[in-house]
């Protein structure tokens, strides 16, 4: 059902990680400045490098599966992308955002060709290749934005980028470049498509600032998680509208679609949720994680009461959850498959661990669940 992996003796908080294409290495940041790779050498984990050239801490990694490329961005308020050369090593090439507050989160495009980073500075950098100068130079998106843009993800279409902020928006901008791309055409959410064009804006008034968008695998619908442990989808193909629903769990982090109707969210609950976008209303399914830990030491329901009612206190010395995170899950990822139909999907939080989920798996452990 789920695959816990240890990378050395590290327990540190992972902040973000990133796959390869086919799986068997990882990038992930230890909540600092450092960007480590292992790969996968039989059942065990090794590194191969570590990536040091940002001064803070980083805040998102991502991987490019078929030009194998990785996109760093970090507090100290750059990005650089790496590239492996014939003798393994990564090389760094210079990335001009121009911004002066922190990058906050870090995208390539489905073709590649093209990454977002958002930033504290109130604009996103859409950043291409120049060839000319070995470089890769950005473009702005600033308007009607006003805060710190905290999330971002692409549409599959290549050009339309859907972000989330702390001003409780989510906005979806056409980013096309012009220099590299063809004229697009129109789409569901629009069809006057210059860089920067603003497409739709859900406000959330009140709701708390948004942690994590995720486009839809047929780009259809935006889902989006905010500060008040609230899921939402807005879909264009119905107009736009926006359905809300408040959940009991603490403030999810991290959302994903896994089909085109399912998404699993997760955060400080340490627990991967799964939810249906079922028409006009959103349907809890199943709580992924039913791990059930087992009384150690005869500490029974009793024994805490008779503790209680003696002492006037509740035996703390037993601390761990009921679940394979043991701390706020902080980033979840597709590990195979699409966002149409994943196979598996991982997750890495402030434990220090990393889990990958099975989908099949929990299909076959979950009575009466069945995502499609």
């Amino acid at each position: 059902m789920a695959q816990t992996l240890t990378f050395g003796d590290s327990c540190a908080p992972l902040t973000c990680h990133a796959w390869n294409k086919e799986r068997n290495q990882i990038a992930f940041s230890p909540n600092n400045n450092e960007v480590h790779i292992y790969q996968k050498e039989g059942n065990d984990w090794k590194q191969t490098d570590n990536l040091v050239e940002h001064d803070m801490r980083v805040m998102g990694i991502d991987w490019a599966p078929n030009t194998n490329r990785i996109v760093t961005c970090s507090v100290d308020r750059n990005a650089y992308v790496w590239t492996q050369n014939e003798e393994g090593k990564w090389t760094t090439t210079l990335v001009l955002l121009r911004i002066n507050r922190a990058a906050t989160c870090v995208k390539w495009s489905p073709m590649e060709n093209k990454f977002a980073v958002g930033s504290g500075a109130r604009l996103i950098s859409i950043c291409y290749f120049e060839k000319e100068n070995n470089w890769w130079v950005s473009k702005h998106i600033k308007k009607p934005i006003r805060s710190t843009i905290t999330t971002l993800d692409w549409h599959p279409n290549n050009i339309l980028l859907v972000a989330g902020s702390t001003d409780f928006k989510v906005r979806v901008f056409s980013a096309y470049i012009k220099d590299i791309e063809d004229q697009p055409g129109p789409n569901v959410w629009g069809s006057k498509l210059p860089l920067g064009q603003l497409l739709a804006e859900f406000p959330s008034a009140g709701s708390g600032w948004v942690h994590s968008v995720s486009f839809s695998g047929d780009g259809n619908k935006v889902a989006w998680v905010g500060h008040d442990s609230s899921i939402n989808v807005a879909d264009a193909a119905q107009g736009k509208a926006v359905i809300k629903l408040k959940t009991e769990y603490l403030p999810f982090l991290g959302c994903i679609w896994v089909s085109n109707n399912f998404l699993v969210v997760a955060g400080h609950s340490c627990i991967p949720l799964l939810y249906c976008h079922d028409g006009d209303q959103i349907k809890f399914v199943a709580k992924l994680d039913n791990t059930q830990r087992k009384e150690s030491g005869g500490l029974s329901a009793m024994k805490k009461f008779q503790s209680l009612d003696r002492q006037a206190r509740i035996e703390t010395n037993d601390t761990f959850l009921d679940s394979i995170h043991q701390n706020a899950i902080t980033c979840i990822n597709l590990h195979k498959g699409s966002k149409a139909n994943a196979k598996k999907f991982s997750t890495s939080g402030l434990d220090g661990q990393l889990v990958i989920w099975d989908m099949e798996s929990l299909e076959r452990s979950i009575e009466g669940l069945k995502i499609a």
